[in-house]
């Protein structure tokens, strides 16, 4: 794999935490979308990249959108969410998560999140259903698996519906089954922070056959366009409420050549994680270091790799000593509970203990595709140094 900002050189090593890669199509199929001279939405590479993400999410209707953000967006129109209702979203979670039904006037209803897998704490959510309460949130964080079966029946018992933010679990599993394909929608990320990127886009996933056709109104400006082009109706027209949520074909264009570069991509991914766990592990286990916990039953996507410090002091040292190594490493998700917006919803410290904690004291060490294994074993070294007195 190519990274598109060059190789570090050997005189200097100049690591970022993310870099986009090249997996070697690309650019060919870019140019054959300017050729095709169709690079608006829905062209011959945005259907193929349908076909190939619902071949490998086993989804049966996946629609590529601008963003993440946006498939999420969809989710809270499609359940025509209006003000006074209620979702269920994890604290530690991206703005994206909560802003798509904040956008509708929605309340969320913070939860806090499991110690071991960051993931939404399946422990507290049926004592936070409210009679206002429509949907639930999962965020697989770092493409762990919530525990689905719980939080999957609690929804079902209660009548509201389930909501998968997967941005970072494509190709993961829960109990042999896909990530995205629990909920009846589920949206996805290509960011170029992301296994596969396109730099921005998303998809949007329809696990329902309810939501098909207004999804399509809804992505296509509140047109039956997509019906038009399928024959089913004489011409487009306005029939509902909608937005532009297409991607430039030339997006699908390059995310089709990363796609058909999955099996490479995840085997590079995986060798990443399990060099940095390796090294890593004897030296955590002394110095009160938490790394990743995956359950048994959860296959990861290998989306990052991240450890808990045993406290902010040391987290905010390993950052600086890595930083004057030319490594950039990150802390995560500020409890969004305690957030300026959190708080003008009532919410106050304490609230969600674990949320506060963890991030307080993660860090993630870089992570992408092309990697090498020069610069990463000059990371781990790095952490051990900055470490070794721990």
């Amino acid at each position: 794999m190519v990274s598109l900002n060059g190789a570090a050189s050997k005189e200097k090593i100049d690591i970022p935490f993310c870099r986009p890669c090249l997996s070697g199509g690309e650019l060919e199929y870019m140019q054959e979308s300017v050729r095709a001279r169709h690079i608006s939405g829905d062209g011959d590479f945005t259907k193929k990249c349908h076909a190939l993400l619902e071949r490998i999410t086993g989804s049966p209707k996946v629609l590529l959108t601008t963003s993440c953000t946006h498939a999420l967006e969809m989710t809270a129109l499609l359940m025509e969410l209006k003000p006074g209702d209620e979702v269920i979203i994890p604290s530690f979670a991206f703005v994206s998560t909560v802003n798509a039904f904040a956008l509708r006037g929605v309340k969320p209803i913070f939860i806090d999140v499991r110690p071991d897998t960051l993931n939404l704490d399946e422990g507290r959510l049926e004592r936070m259903i409210t009679p206002n309460t429509r949907a639930v949130v999962a965020l697989h964080y770092a493409g762990v698996g919530c525990e689905m079966s719980i939080i999957g029946d609690i929804a079902d018992r209660f009548g509201i519906e389930l909501v998968e933010d997967n941005a970072h679990g494509l190709f993961g599993k829960y109990r042999g089954r896909n990530l995205g394909t629990f909920g009846s929608l589920a949206a996805l990320s290509f960011h170029e922070t992301k296994n596969i990127t396109c730099g921005e886009g998303g998809a949007l996933l329809l696990n329902d056959e309810e939501y098909f056709e207004q999804a399509e109104i809804l992505r296509e400006k509140g047109t039956n366009r997509s019906q038009f082009f399928r024959g089913k109706v004489e011409a487009y027209t306005w029939v509902g409420l909608g937005s532009s949520y297409l991607p430039s074909d030339m997006l699908a264009a390059f995310l089709l050549a990363q796609l058909e570069s999955a099996d490479a991509i995840q085997a590079s991914r995986k060798a990443i994680w399990n060099t940095y766990h390796e090294r890593l592990n004897g030296w955590a286990d002394k110095a009160g270091v938490k790394l990743p916990s995956i359950p048994g039953d959860c296959r990861q996507s290998y989306h990052m790799f991240y450890m808990l410090c045993p406290s902010k002091d040391k987290r905010n040292m390993l950052i600086d000593h890595l930083k004057s190594r030319g490594i950039l490493s990150v802390f995560h998700y500020m409890p969004l509970h305690l957030s300026p917006m959190g708080r003008k919803w009532g919410y106050q410290k304490g609230d969600c203990p674990v949320t506060e904690d963890i991030s307080e004291r993660l860090v993630r060490l870089p992570f992408f595709n092309c990697l090498n294994p020069e610069q990463l074993h000059f990371i781990c070294d790095e952490v051990l140094e900055a470490g070794r007195t721990w």
